[in-house]
């Protein structure tokens, strides 16, 4: 929705309705994620892309059927589609579009969550009645919409798992939309794999933050790349930053000092990912430093060290190609080896919700 959020206030700004179309899931190979969209006015300007261009006129079609008065509608397109030869798919995937019209209310405080990076949930019921009700829950639980009590309860179960999904609750399909700020690298060590690092998490859209306690070292001069440069020893640091679940941790440093503290502190978090460079006879004396230090066995097998994919990184620049390709992959739930060799799906699968007892 960020993407073609200024379109949408364009819009409104002139009185114009705004219907909406979203890939509410996907199967095989697909052109655009679960969760793109293209976003139709009411004077019939366009933006944004559901296939990445197969598929848009007729999706288009059907978003002006919505805004002129239609019910919301499921749409599927694939190769096995009736349609195939004019609105198929040609990489062979399968893409289920669910089309409706944007609430204005709800609109308002969507856009205050995407602007103030709060973390939140739209659930849209897809299939089954009300078809098209929404509510949008954030995390400290507000609520905007329908009353769905039934959904509102799944928010910490789909915030947790990080990805857009579709749920099954009491005989209706709901489309569950994550929102909140991206995803926060924290780094241990101001070296120069730690501004490639940067740099490149910039690229992924994530936000870096640095940390060193040696201040000639951790400046901005030295770190353009990273959003944020904070001059203290771990426990200061990691108290700042408070890492959650959708934070990964790296420690580039090479000294007990500020290694220690640091995956200890780290481990005591909920990062999804603790990394620590360092060839293995270092990692292992660092393991019995921390066994010393008090964490058990289990915290430590937490930690990817030393930190990476075996790329054949060399230089800082493959190094944090290498990190950050095991970061994905980590919260992915992949293993990270070569696509060639995987059975399974290319594109990410968001997993099914548990169903409630």
């Amino acid at each position: 929705m960020k993407d073609v959020l200024p379109d949408i206030q364009r819009w409104r700004q002139h009185g114009e309705k705004v219907a909406v179309a979203t890939v509410v899931a996907s199967r095989r190979s697909a052109p655009r994620p679960v969760g793109s969209k293209l976003v139709v006015s009411g004077a019939g300007e366009m933006a944004g892309s559901v296939s990445g261009g197969c598929v848009e006129n007729e999706v288009y079609g059907h978003a002006c059927d919505v805004l002129k008065g239609e019910r919301p509608q499921l749409l599927s397109y694939g190769i096995s589609d009736d349609l195939a030869f004019s609105v198929g798919l040609p990489c062979g995937g399968e893409i289920d579009v669910f089309v409706e019209e944007l609430s204005e209310a709800l609109l308002a405080r969507l856009t205050e969550v995407i602007e103030r990076e709060e973390r939140a949930v739209l659930f849209t019921v897809v299939t089954g009645e009300p078809l098209g009700a929404q509510m949008l829950v954030t995390e400290q639980g507000d609520r905007v919409g329908a009353d769905l009590p039934e959904l509102a309860e799944r928010i910490d179960e789909v915030i947790q798992g990080k990805r857009n999904q579709l749920l099954e609750v009491d005989g209706m399909t709901a489309f569950a939309e994550v929102y909140g700020p991206p995803t926060k690298v924290l780094v241990f060590g101001a070296v120069d794999t730690a501004e490639a690092l940067c740099r490149h998490a910039g690229a992924l859209g994530w936000r870096t933050v640095v940390a060193d306690a040696r201040g000639k070292f951790a400046t901005a001069e030295r770190l353009p790349s990273a959003d944020e440069v904070i001059v203290a020893w771990p426990d200061d640091a990691l108290a700042r930053v408070r890492p959650d679940h959708d934070t990964a941790v790296v420690v580039l440093t090479h000294d007990d000092r500020f290694d220690v503290p640091a995956l200890q502190g780290a481990l005591a978090t909920d990062a999804f990912y603790v990394g620590a460079l360092g060839s293995r006879r270092n990692q292992e004396r660092r393991r019995e430093k921390l066994l010393e230090a008090g964490v058990d066995e289990e915290a430590i097998g937490r930690i990817s060290g030393p930190c990476g994919l075996d790329v054949g990184a060399e230089t800082p620049a493959e190094t944090a190609v290498s990190i950050l390709a095991e970061i994905l992959a980590v919260r992915a739930g992949r293993e990270g080896g070569s696509l060639k060799t995987s059975k399974g799906r290319i594109h990410v699968e968001a997993p099914q919700a548990p169903q409630p007892a």
